[in-house]
């Protein structure tokens, strides 16, 4: 199991905060997926260790990929889990950002493997990143749900007590992973259109990364994403208004959506639940698949 587990060079770091990110179920409109590499990115994160991917995959299920390198060199992608680390700005601690593809097979061991590389880093606090399929309109900002299961981060950061019961991805294993060692967490699921589910959402990785610095405590910049939130409103808008149904449609969503205030805003779980009736009424599947919180 320890050679699973390449660490290149263990980093010092200074209460450190665990950011995870998973493309897969848990990454509806790649909400998640989006918001973690913007952070790497942003943050000039560096890697320092990774998972080796065999034993977690089943490469029939989620293949390798192939790609050109200049136009002429065949090189093989396999699905990767990587860990960076960098400096949160403005802040007094780094993040470790753990960012890479939802495992097929033996998810206890992956987890244990995260949590025990977190133990040695000295990890604070894990946040997990997750977005969600549901009736909102890409219109308004994508709502954010946050939770977690330790009642003094429950109060100070006005998160809500999960009570999700159903079926869960690896961050809902993580986080009880990380509850079983004593790591408080926190679990932020974003809302995507479900009538726009194939489309990268930034708008998604916005409310994420805002959200996230709340919980942190210290301002994300957020100006690109802000950007290519409102370059993607156009362009859904106007693919909705050619179809009279779907804009019909999107206009009840928000109506529903002026409704609510920040405290009646349904919870990830409710909104999973919402979709999920949503599908079963319309059996052709036209949402896509329906994501879950956890």
């Amino acid at each position: 199991m320890a050679d699973e587990l390449r660490i290149g060079e263990r980093p010092s770091l200074e209460r450190p905060v665990l950011i995870t990110a998973f493309r897969g179920w848990n990454d509806g409109g790649q909400g998640a997926s989006l918001a973690g590499a913007y952070l790497a990115r942003l943050w000039e994160a560096e890697q320092f260790a990774e998972i080796d991917p065999e034993g977690f995959f089943d490469f029939q299920a989620t293949r390798p990929m192939v790609s050109l390198a200049d136009g002429v060199t065949r090189k093989l992608e396999w699905p990767e889990n990587l860990f960076f680390r960098s400096r949160i700005p403005d802040s007094d601690r780094d993040a470790v950002l753990l960012l890479g593809v939802e495992p097929n097979v033996r998810w206890r061991t992956f987890s244990r493997l995260v949590v025990d590389l977190s133990a040695a880093l000295g990890v604070e606090l894990v946040v997990t990143l997750g977005a969600l399929l549901a009736d909102v309109p890409h219109t308004r900002p994508a709502p954010v749900t946050g939770s977690a299961s330790d009642p003094d981060l429950v109060e100070r950061l006005g998160l809500q007590v999960s009570r999700y019961e159903g079926p869960t991805g690896i961050v809902g294993v993580l986080h009880d992973a990380f509850r079983t060692a004593g790591v408080p967490s926190v679990s932020l699921w974003a809302a995507v259109p479900h009538y726009v589910s194939l489309a990268p959402s930034p708008k998604a990785a916005l409310a994420l990364c805002e959200r996230l610095g709340g919980v942190l405590g210290a301002p994300i910049d957020t100006a690109e994403l802000t950007e290519a939130a409102e370059s993607y409103q156009r362009q859904v808008t106007e693919a909705v208004s050619t179809d009279d149904e779907t804009a019909a449609y999107v206009e009840e969503l928000e109506q529903r959506a002026d409704e609510l205030d920040e405290e009646s805003l349904p919870s990830g779980e409710s909104l999973a639940a919402e979709l999920t009736r949503f599908l079963r009424e319309r059996e052709s599947g036209n949402g896509g698949d329906a994501a879950r919180g956890q």
